[in-house]
């Protein structure tokens, strides 16, 4: 059994009944990493290794309060977000943070599903950019993620750079820009901080089709590594390493038809 260490992270996302991401993803990750989950929940979907078949948006007000209820109760050390489904949405997490800005807030700005359902629209995306990224100590788009904020169209390494600055002129205190969907035996991720550091991360791709949820994985490992106490950098290093392992773990498995989980070992 797990050995838990003393730390909480409040991950603020979707429901995936298929288990692969979201809200399950992120709570599986945090466990991994010793701490307790708590959550946050924006969005019902149903969905499984195919894709999503509906969704419904959890009304505003009670994802506010679903936050609230456990600020008040739990230390929580470290907040992330993924799925937040419009405008309303959005304002009700910055309220319901206002009160917080010391906790480090790790934004995964989830946008549409790999599938291709669309969960946050324009107005929705301009909204992440005024109210919450200026207020994140990490932002973490994938590659079309990164296109959508800045409306760069990413093409070459230097692109990448160009978006990650833009990016960081919401006023976030970093962004790491994913190379996940991009092509080449190489995956190629770039950090770029508020301070002017810049590192590119760089590792073996892994050929798995349990790519679901790689996202989630990610950024709740990165915000349990910062809850535990690790700075930025490292918290990136254990977090991509986390995802690596994981990835790998889980090249066997066979979980569903299509896509499955990226295995969140433990």
């Amino acid at each position: 059994m797990r050995k838990y260490k003393n730390f909480c992270v409040l991950t603020i996302a979707g429901s995936d009944s298929g288990a692969g991401a979201g809200i399950q993803a992120d709570s599986r990750t945090i466990c991994a990493f010793g701490g307790h989950p708590l959550t946050a929940i924006t969005a019902i979907t149903a969905q499984n290794t195919a894709g999503v078949l509906a969704w419904q948006a959890v009304p505003p007000d009670l994802i506010r309060l679903q936050i609230k209820a456990v600020l008040e109760d739990f230390s929580v050390k470290a907040v992330k977000t993924g799925l937040l489904p419009g405008t309303a949405a959005i304002l009700a997490v910055e309220k319901a943070l206002k009160n917080h800005s010391k906790l480090p807030l790790v934004v995964d700005p989830v946008i549409a599903s790999t599938s291709g359902t669309r969960f946050l629209s324009d107005a929705g995306i301009r909204a992440l950019k005024k109210n919450l990224l200026p207020r994140a100590a990490l932002v973490t788009p994938n590659l079309p993620e990164a296109e959508a904020l800045t409306g760069v169209r990413i093409r070459s390494a230097s692109d990448v750079e160009r978006a990650a600055r833009r990016i960081l002129e919401t006023g976030c205190g970093a962004v790491l820009v994913k190379g996940g969907h991009g092509r080449g035996a190489i995956c190629r991720d770039f950090l770029a901080t508020s301070k002017g550091f810049s590192r590119w991360f760089e590792s073996p791709r892994i050929e798995t089709r349990n790519t679901h949820g790689t996202g989630c994985v990610l950024s709740s490992a990165i915000a349990s590594a910062l809850a535990a106490g690790r700075p930025l950098q490292q918290a990136v290093e254990e977090g991509r390493r986390f995802l690596l392992q994981s990835l790998k773990a889980g090249r066997s498995l066979r979980w569903g038809k299509g896509k499955g989980p990226a295995f969140s070992a433990a």
